[in-house]
């Protein structure tokens, strides 16, 4: 089962994030943040605890208010009505203990305007979709935190959204979890639904995600296409596997850098990307070059770049 997709609106339904300001009391906790939440892509949105993120994501649902910008939606500034067609998974559970599993995702689909029929259809789809289909009638209390987070899911996209928040949503899930997970957003993104999610396990934002935002100290710090954030930092440095040895690199104009990595092989950083051929017709004439790649940081790295 798939959702109703943003495609169909008229207009642009990029989720825009424009200057937004946000204190509590004396303390700034968003500062001037902007980003851009795709149609069709999955953003990471990562940073430390306090970081600002559920901030942002309460403000994007009306949560809470801004104290200065606005939040974008189909070319016009988010209201109630639109608010409606979003799908939100908090942090903390907004689940109902007493209830059973299908019943309370079948309310939140009432809750959307979605008949009773066509609730309890999507609900049944969203729970077996999630591995929980032999357990329809439990009450949400004897299932495990992790289980309980795949109903929370479930409640947030029965009633097809058009755009996705989700606040940590893959915390506390095995790795078969984490995977059905992903298959999800990964659904959802196709149909065209900007997709925001909120995660502290970068090895996991790295493997979906297409954009990332990182956010610090309420100040976005980098935004854009992860590869691209990837490759602008990379620099000029290329791995370099030789069978002979490595010394001459240091006598070569171009070279600003050389270490050693493992046995035969090195991190070279040169002058620019324009002498990566240089560098290999120098390796060449040496003798045989068994790897040649440029570096490319992993996000990791990046993050904790950005933060310092």
């Amino acid at each position: 089962m798939t959702s109703s997709t943003t495609k169909h609106d008229n207009g642009d339904a990029t989720l825009r994030v424009r200057q937004v300001t946000r204190s509590f009391g004396e303390r700034t906790v968003l500062d001037d943040v902007s980003f851009d939440v795709r149609p069709g892509v999955l953003t990471g949105f990562i940073g430390a605890n306090g970081a600002g993120k559920t901030t942002t994501m309460r403000i994007i649902l009306g949560v809470l208010m801004a104290d200065a910008g606005t939040v974008e939606w189909l070319d016009a500034p988010l209201d109630a009505t639109a608010r409606t067609r979003f799908g939100y998974m908090p942090e903390e559970r907004g689940l109902y203990p007493k209830m059973s599993l299908i019943d309370q995702v079948v309310f939140f689909g009432r809750l959307y305007g979605l008949s009773a029929a066509e609730a309890r259809g999507r609900a049944t789809s969203y729970l077996e979709q999630l591995g929980l289909g032999e357990r329809l009638g439990d009450k949400l209390e004897t299932l495990s935190l992790g289980n309980q987070q795949r109903v929370q899911v479930a409640a947030a996209l029965v009633h097809a959204p058009r755009v996705l928040i989700l606040d940590e949503p893959f915390s506390g899930l095995d790795p078969v979890a984490v995977d059905t997970m992903a298959e999800l957003l990964r659904e959802q993104a196709a149909d065209g639904v900007p997709v925001l999610f909120s995660s502290h396990q970068l090895d996991l934002v790295e493997r979906l995600c297409d954009d990332i935002v990182i956010i610090d100290q309420g100040r976005v710090l980098a935004t854009g296409p992860a590869e691209q954030l990837r490759l602008d930092r990379a620099g000029a440095r290329f791995l370099l596997g030789l069978d002979g040895p490595s010394e001459w690199l240091g006598d070569e104009p171009f070279v600003t850098a050389v270490t050693a990595r493992t046995a035969g092989e090195v991190v070279v950083e040169v002058t620019s990307l324009d002498d990566d051929q240089h560098l290999l017709r120098a390796a060449l004439a040496r003798g045989a070059v068994r790897k040649f790649e440029r570096v490319v940081p992993p996000l990791a790295e990046i993050y904790r770049e950005a933060v310092r």
